[in-house]
């Protein structure tokens, strides 16, 4: 017998997000659009630590940091379902008390300069990873560390590097060994010397990212992250740590421009009737309920096989190439039912459909996830039966 129903548990955690997003995110929605529209940021600094601090106090903290560093330890499933519910306003808010998988590979000492003062919020990381030459490719860096005594010097130049205006340290992937292709993973604080530029994007400023330069940056070596040469398994692991959520946030995105559309159909006339009497409308909402309803299990499954310990990179990279997909198509035909007002900044579904392109680019593209899926049935690492075999 297979049961798709939530438990108590997974029930009450998503009501409790849902109500919290109902409660204390949808009434921002209004003011975030404005501000946006003036080019500021949705939420300031400090309004988001008020948001996570009031979540704080119910217990919402460090979502899946483990329990022995103050976290929840949640499952993914419950991860998932929570980033469903969030995705349904476009307020830039996330929970607190989150760190990088990767710092948990810390050593004592570093951890309590970077991995605790993260995960309390007084720190804020980069990944650094991607360069002008090295996107999807990423074993073709160019940046470099030399060893000098106890130090490294790093030299070269990265870029779109999701939170790298605000950070003030990076997780810098550097090539350390040529020959043998050995990259390695440096803590680099800002005060050591490297630089930040914005990068002008036509999402929310909270998204903008940074090309960063590292023009002899010296690094102790007290500062490598893991073991000199290893980097490049580091990498893949915060890449891999959760693709899953991205859709799932998609998702429930999604759910809420549908209902707007919907509800937009409804009242909306021509012609002497509701737009929502339309074949063309009815078409838009049915083929959007169905690709929501196969997302959610795309999602729910790759985040299931987290949880058993099952190597669910195939599953992610389907949910993330279908999410990624239908997510724009969704975002489309709803902006399709609001004609013209669809297009105007007055309502938030352009604002949606700038974010939702991301999704497409962000933390492995379309063309690597078809790359990824295709490659693992054809080496008979996965199979066209899927999970059930």
């Amino acid at each position: 017998m297979v049961d798709f129903s939530l438990s108590d548990t997974e029930r009450d955690i998503r009501d409790w997000v849902r109500n919290f997003v109902q409660r204390e995110l949808v009434p921002l929605e209004p003011e975030v659009l404005r501000r946006e529209r003036a080019g500021q940021r949705g939420l300031t600094r400090d309004e988001l630590r008020e948001l996570q601090d009031k979540a704080k106090q119910s217990g919402f903290w460090g979502v899946q940091t483990p329990e022995e560093y103050g976290g929840m330890g949640l499952s993914a499933v419950l991860t998932a379902l929570i980033e469903i519910e969030l995705g349904r306003t476009f307020v830039p808010f996330r929970f607190g008390g989150y760190a990088d998988n990767i710092l948990y590979y810390a050593n004592e000492e570093q951890k309590q300069r970077y991995l605790l003062p993260t995960i309390e919020g007084t720190r804020k990381s980069c990944f650094a990873i991607t360069e002008p030459g090295a996107g999807s490719d990423a074993r073709n860096l160019r940046t470099t560390a030399v060893q000098d005594g106890d130090e490294w010097v790093i030299n070269g130049e990265k870029t779109f590097i999701t939170g790298g205006i605000d950070a003030d340290f990076a997780m810098v992937f550097a090539v350390t060994d040529r020959a043998n292709g050995g990259v390695t993973c440096f803590l680099a604080d800002r005060d050591m010397g490297w630089k930040s530029e914005p990068i002008d994007i036509m999402g929310p400023l909270e998204r903008q990212p940074a090309a960063l330069v590292f023009d002899n940056v010296r690094v102790p070596a007290s500062n490598v992250l893991g073991e000199v040469g290893k980097g490049f398994a580091l990498a893949m692991q915060w890449i891999g740590r959760g693709r899953y959520l991205l859709p799932a946030h998609a998702l429930g995105a999604c759910e809420r421009l549908v209902e707007m559309g919907m509800d937009y159909a409804k009242t909306r006339e021509t012609f002497g009737k509701p737009i929502a009497e339309r074949q063309a409308i009815q078409w838009m909402i049915a083929d959007s309920a169905v690709e929501i309803e196969a997302l959610r299990w795309l999602v729910l499954q790759a985040a299931w096989q987290v949880d058993q310990g099952l190597d669910s990179r195939h599953a992610q990279s389907i949910a993330k190439l279908f999410g990624a997909t239908r997510a724009g198509e969704i975002v489309d035909r709803v902006l399709q039912m609001h004609g013209g007002m669809g297009y105007t900044k007055e309502l938030p579904v352009e604002r949606w459909y700038r974010d939702l392109r991301l999704l497409r680019i962000f933390e492995g593209t379309d063309e690597i996830q078809r790359r990824t899926v295709a490659r693992n049935l054809l080496k008979g690492h996965a199979s066209i039966s899927g999970v059930l075999g």
